[in-house]
């Protein structure tokens, strides 16, 4: 029988396929509204008897409604569980892979079936995927009276559930057959970026010795733009911007708040830089729970320790205009006013222009505000870690189907599905560009090696990063891999980044 013990009580699994248990929806800290809200996670209570944990847990608040995931329901508040896929449910010390989810922090799910871990558990891991609080629930910054303070409503509580999930892993991995101390951390863009944070979090400290960053989101916020943030969003919830006043507007309210404060941001083109992309939420560069800039912090050499694999794909930022989630600048003077609103530095967009000869306005801002928000974050995380002594791997993918429409690009989130080893599912049609072939699947069978051997021995296949720029691994179909220059284009277009200082993004 398939029933593990935890430390708060036993649940039983279901099997999933040959030799691989799942166990869904484990609560692994307090449901965080009631009295609890806006404050740190606490330990869940403890059950007895035997748990049924065959269904994933409820989602975080949120308005997004992906494909074949559940969404959220009002009411639903256990909402920090996780699972659980192992090969080995009756012993062993196997790797572990833990897997934080992506959705720009105020969407998303450890419940999306592409997030499946059984091909993984299939490779030799002990896979685990979670939930943590998204939006102002989790990274809205609550104000304290008297002007300053952190108080009882820490800032980046969604990154403080992840460090409780990681302390769960700790605690009662073993009981499914995983290796407390060969612990991986995983993550896609904010996902990623949640990874590069915990890197360098005194309180993360410890609790993993491997991270593998997919398409890190480079934004975090300091305390004055989160604080603004929180003004926006109580003046669209009508409440005060104080912690009483937003703690007596139901979660719900403030997910329709941060809406409208997004749809206005949307429409109107004079509202700065937030107007291409209006995410509002990012982790807090508060003092105490993050301390500092993750990529500053791997600069000085805080997480030297952590072995790094970085990936990020060629195209990033073709996904986000495809979904119809950004602006669309099509104009010389609309790019001449990306840059300016976003303080790029001076030349940058010439230099795009002349390394792309002929390429439509749009394709160049999609380039650039690619490279800004993705690309070249992820190079510059696995080219400092080096430098400050630390191993790191990178990689890009490049995947791309040519079709009568342009075809599917190698865009954000195309490499998810390959690295989970889930392109048949029909919600991942989409970023595959319809049903895979076999060089697609190929391909997955060496990305999901290439995790599985990085988190057992901390080594992807190919050689660590030694010097800038860095020479990126490529993954792709037909021919096979090799290595090639970093980031998307020609070599010139890091050259142009490498000529300023790479701007934080700030609103």
């Amino acid at each position: 029988m398939d029933v593990f013990t935890t430390t708060h009580g036993a649940v039983r699994g279901v099997r999933v396929s040959t030799g691989i248990v799942a166990a869904l929806g484990i609560p692994y800290a307090a449901p965080p509204f009631g009295p609890h809200r806006f404050r740190e996670p606490r330990p869940a209570e403890a059950w007895s008897g035997v748990r049924d944990a065959i269904a994933f847990g409820p989602v975080a608040p949120q308005s997004a409604e992906l494909p074949g995931a559940p969404g959220w329901r009002p009411g639903d508040e256990d909402v920090l569980t996780l699972n659980v896929w192992t090969p080995a449910p009756d012993g062993g010390a196997l790797p572990v892979l833990v897997w934080i989810h992506g959705g720009a922090y105020a969407f998303g799910s450890s419940a999306q079936p592409d997030f499946d871990g059984r091909a993984l558990a299939g490779a030799g891991l002990v896979v685990v995927t979670l939930n943590y609080r998204l939006g102002f629930e989790g990274f809205g910054h609550v104000p304290v009276g008297g002007g300053g303070g952190h108080g009882e409503h820490p800032d980046n509580r969604g990154l403080l559930d992840q460090v409780a999930a990681l302390r769960w892993v700790r605690d009662n991995i073993a009981a499914f057959g995983g290796d407390p101390d060969r612990v991986t951390v995983a993550g896609q863009s904010s996902g990623a970026a949640s990874v590069a944070c915990l890197m360098v979090m005194e309180g993360a400290r410890g609790l993993f010795r491997r991270a593998v960053l997919h398409s890190p989101a480079s934004p975090h916020h300091p305390l004055e733009v989160a604080a603004a943030t929180t003004r926006e969003v109580a003046a669209a919830a009508g409440c005060p911007a104080t912690a009483e006043g937003l703690a007596s507007v139901s979660p719900e309210a403030l997910v329709a708040a941060s809406d409208r404060v997004v749809d206005a941001y949307r429409r109107d083109p004079a509202s700065g830089s937030r107007h291409y992309d209006p995410s509002l939420y990012a982790p807090v560069l508060d003092g105490r729970v993050l301390p500092v800039d993750p990529l500053a912090g791997i600069v000085a050499g805080a997480a030297r320790d952590v072995d790094l694999l970085v990936c990020h794909t060629t195209e990033e930022y073709r996904l986000l205009d495809a979904v119809g989630s950004s602006a669309k600048v099509t104009t010389e003077e609309g790019l001449a006013s990306f840059a300016r609103d976003f303080g790029l530095p001076d030349g940058l967009v010439a230099g795009y222009r002349a390394a792309l000869p002929g390429a439509p306005v749009l394709d160049v801002y999609l380039a650039v505000f690619g490279d800004l928000l993705f690309t070249e974050y992820a190079s510059r995380l696995a080219e400092r870690h080096a430098l400050a002594g630390g191993r790191a791997f990178l990689a890009r993918f490049d995947r791309r189907r040519p079709g009568p429409d342009g075809g599917v690009r190698a865009w954000h989130c195309a490499d998810v599905p390959f690295a989970f080893g889930t392109l048949d599912l029909d919600c991942t049609a989409f970023l595959v560009g319809g049903a895979p072939t076999p060089e697609d699947h190929d391909l997955s069978r060496r990305m999901v090696r290439a995790w599985a051997d990085f988190a057992a021995h901390g080594t992807p296949g190919w050689s660590p990063v030694r010097g800038t720029p860095a020479r990126a691994h490529r993954w792709s179909t037909g021919e096979e891999p090799g290595d090639g220059p970093a980031g998307p284009g020609p070599d010139t277009l890091r050259a142009l980044w490498a000529e300023a200082e790479f701007p934080l993004l700030r609103p």
